[in-house]
């Protein structure tokens, strides 16, 4: 029994991604499917990768990363060098959300000591106060 293929359409339909993202993955050498004529025949390894750079994207891992990593799959070998820097790129991309978290925060803070000195700016300017120009 011959392996199950898919087509760019099939394989685009069921990973809700476009044929034009499948091609531009294909661009990038990360996927390389077989040929029949002008058809394109993606295999099941095809298919995991596919759904592996899509994963990738998800969690923030840019194309390079993704690519580094995938290469490292060995289906017939051990694979603890790719799951050791994936554990590497995931402590990575969590530190960078934590500063980001950070950063949004403090950006949160410094809104809400303008609203409040415009609020209080305001405030005064309906009670006749003069202001001091700071806000």
């Amino acid at each position: 029994m011959a392996a199950k293929t898919y087509s760019i359409s099939e394989l685009a339909r069921e990973l809700d991604v476009t044929t034009r993202t499948i091609r531009f993955y294909e661009e990038q050498g990360m996927l390389a499917p077989s040929r029949r004529g002008q058809e394109r025949i993606y295999t099941p390894k095809d298919r995991v990768t596919l759904k592996l750079i899509m994963r990738g994207k998800r969690i923030g891992f840019s194309l390079a990363e993704c690519k580094a990593l995938i290469e490292l799959y060995d289906p017939q070998g051990d694979n603890s060098n790719q799951l050791t820097n994936m554990l590497g790129k995931i402590t990575e991309r969590r530190m960078q959300l934590d500063q980001q978290l950070l950063d949004i925060q403090q950006m949160q803070l410094e809104l809400d000591i303008a609203e409040e000195r415009c609020r209080a700016a305001l405030q005064g300017k309906s009670t006749g106060q003069e202001e001091d120009g700071s806000v």
